[in-house]
């Protein structure tokens, strides 16, 4: 029998990123949803069960076939998947023992084999709200987070389930840990070879529109790049229409710089569009006959999405008819990431994912022209970094093989729209909040804004918990700062996003005047400047994602907004963790950015923060 994995996806939000690591370790795999029938499972070697957003005490459980524990294979169970191992074998699981979020470390039993040749002490990335509270008859426990259950393991069945998430970079020693049940538990020794990525997208393009026109819609980063490169590979330069529209939420000569890199590509058919003002002012059809917008009245980040991502079809038909193309007879070209897909809850990539937020390149009418046959997407199995390394193989030049991403909506995700403060947390949570920051040397305010964050595999849209110390930001102690922000989600659920004050022009903190934000010229030139700034100040090759976020509220000030700093560190973009001040760039480069902020645009912004929240409960973008 071939060696090879079967990961039966419980909807979470990694489950690709387990696929990846398995492959990456040697093994095949394959993805399945949790109720598929034993029968299909009789040729696999191990079964791996994904997290995912359910509880598997309420009724909303999922379905699945209990036989596939009566297989006799080795079985890895996560978060989720490891809930569902103890309550099929007898456990119990309880919600709200205590919530995790974020990295955590954790005891471990290194006798256990999952563990071997590791540390006692494992950082780990922890995002669940229940737990497990009675182990099942035959498992032990293995590693824990004070009196909570971390992991457990079944010997002679060979099954072990971990509460946290091995497959993501925040847990330190994952990919060993990995390598442990893979080679340890499994016993598995044969090596899976990846396939020649780029012959296999030249193939498949070739396969589906030779003969044919396609349109790309070309952002500038290395992800429609790559798709516009492979095109250019597999067809004739003549048939491939590459549209780059500038919607006007690009940052500071954003376009000017896209369209000399793109040139590079050999694409001979390219076409500029500048449509600010179709994208502020217009409505647009949804695909389901609703005309939404415009975007200058739109507050609900979800909407806002799927605005962009509508007017983006709608002005990609309109280039094409200047171009003398048949639009719905052409097929589009776009560099959706798997990510993206799984993020917006697409029922292609799995059925049980809870929507995070709805990626432009997902919305309905994008996939009713998917179901048609009609969008060819390269990079549909691929993570960012992955995409990086095929544009290295393409001959891509560096400065778009290693280019910072940018969403495809652009500024208009980072301008947290409002037209009303957001009501405060009743007094009891806020007690919890003042408790919570008893012992430390800071202080916590409330800010009158919610932004959308990723909890339990679960969107959340929450508050953003800003902090404050007595002393200067350049003497401060960024690890303590960190680890405060780490303990604040958890200890209080109703906040996902936590943001230290730099500087500001007035000595007030937590006096928060608010101001209605919307999408326009005013708004995204503002933050366009301040965005200019913070990435001239502080972006570097450390960092994978660095931006500037416009705050509907002042500090101690009428009239004014906030920005906040985001820069954060990460390879696959499903987890981040913040980049850290003196470790990851100079401290003397934020406050700097903060100082330039301040002095350049004190006028209409107040105060300056930085997002101090990884990825959960955060997410990197804002919104």
């Amino acid at each position: 029998m071939k060696e090879k994995i079967a990961i039966l996806d419980c909807g979470g939000q990694y489950t690709k990123v387990i696929d990846r690591r398995v492959r990456e370790a040697g093994v095949y795999s394959d993805i399945f949803p949790i109720g598929i029938e034993k029968e299909k499972l009789a040729d696999y070697s191990a079964l791996i069960l994904s997290g995912g957003p359910s509880s598997v005490w309420s009724d909303a459980a999922l379905k699945y076939d209990e036989g596939i524990f009566d297989l006799g294979l080795p079985m890895l169970g996560i978060c989720y998947g490891m809930q569902l191992i103890c309550e099929h074998f007898g456990g119990r699981v309880m919600p709200g023992v205590k919530t995790e979020y974020g990295q955590i470390v954790i005891d471990v039993d290194p006798s256990c084999p999952l563990f071997a040749g590791l540390d006692r002490k494992q950082p780990v990335l922890m995002s669940h709200g229940d737990a497990v509270k009675v182990l099942a008859p035959g498992f032990s426990c293995v590693a824990k987070t004070g009196e909570v259950v971390a992991a457990i393991y079944d010997e002679k069945r060979k099954i072990v389930g971990v509460q946290f998430h091995p497959e993501v970079d925040p847990t330190t020693n994952g990919v060993q840990m990995l390598e442990n049940f893979l080679r340890g538990i499994c016993g598995l020794r044969e090596v899976y070879a990846l396939d020649d990525r780029i012959e296999t997208s030249v193939a498949m393009i070739r396969r589906r529109a030779a003969g044919k026109k396609v349109m790309v819609l070309v952002s500038g980063g290395v992800d429609s790049a790559v798709t516009a490169a492979l095109l250019t590979k597999a067809l004739p330069a003549e048939n491939v229409y590459a549209i780059h529209i500038d919607h006007g939420m690009m940052r500071k000569n954003e376009s000017d710089i896209i369209c000399e890199n793109l040139a590079s590509l050999g694409l001979v058919n390219m076409k500029r569009v500048n449509a600010a003002d179709e994208f502020f002012f217009g409505k647009v059809d949804d695909g389901t006959g609703t005309l939404i917008g415009p975007l200058s009245e739109t507050c609900d980040p979800e909407m806002k999405r799927k605005i962009v991502g509508s007017m983006f079809i709608k002005v990609t038909r309109e280039a094409a008819e200047d171009l003398g193309i048949d639009f719905d007879n052409t097929f589009l070209a776009q560099g959706t990431l798997r990510p993206d897909l799984i993020e917006s809850g697409n029922p292609d990539v799995s059925g049980y994912a809870n929507k995070i937020k709805t990626h432009h390149n997902d919305v309905d009418i994008v996939r009713q022209a998917r179901e048609r046959g009609m969008i060819i997407e390269t990079n549909w199995d691929w993570h960012k970094d992955e995409v990086r390394q095929v544009a290295r193989m393409l001959g891509l030049d560096e400065s778009i093989a290693s280019r910072q991403p940018f969403p495809g909506p652009g500024l208009c995700v980072r301008i947290i729209c409002a037209d009303k403060p957001a009501e405060l947390p009743e007094k009891a949570l806020l007690d919890k909040l003042e408790n919570t920051m008893k012992d430390t040397e800071y202080t916590a305010a409330v800010a009158p804004m919610n932004s959308v964050g990723v909890q339990g595999d679960h969107r959340s849209y929450r508050h953003l918990a800003v902090l404050k110390e007595n002393g200067a930001a350049a003497s401060a102690d960024w690890n303590r700062i960190f680890d405060i922000s780490k303990k604040i989600p958890n200890e209080c659920d109703f906040i996902n996003r936590v943001a230290y004050r730099i500087a500001g022009i007035s000595d007030s903190f937590g006096d928060f005047r608010f101001k209605p934000l919307h999408i326009g010229y005013a708004s995204t030139d503002l933050l366009r400047e301040a965005d200019a700034i913070v990435t001239g100040y502080v972006m570097n090759p450390k960092i994978s994602q660095c931006f500037a976020v416009l705050l509907p509220f002042a500090d101690g000030e009428d009239g004014k907004y906030s920005i906040a700093v985001r820069a954060v560190c990460t390879t696959d973009f499903m987890t981040a963790r913040p980049a850290v001040p003196g470790e990851d760039f100079e401290v003397s480069s934020l406050i700097s950015a903060a100082d330039k902020i301040l002095e350049t645009l004190g006028d209409r912004i107040s105060s300056v923060y930085y997002d101090v929240t990884g990825k959960p409960p955060a997410t990197v973008e804002w919104e």
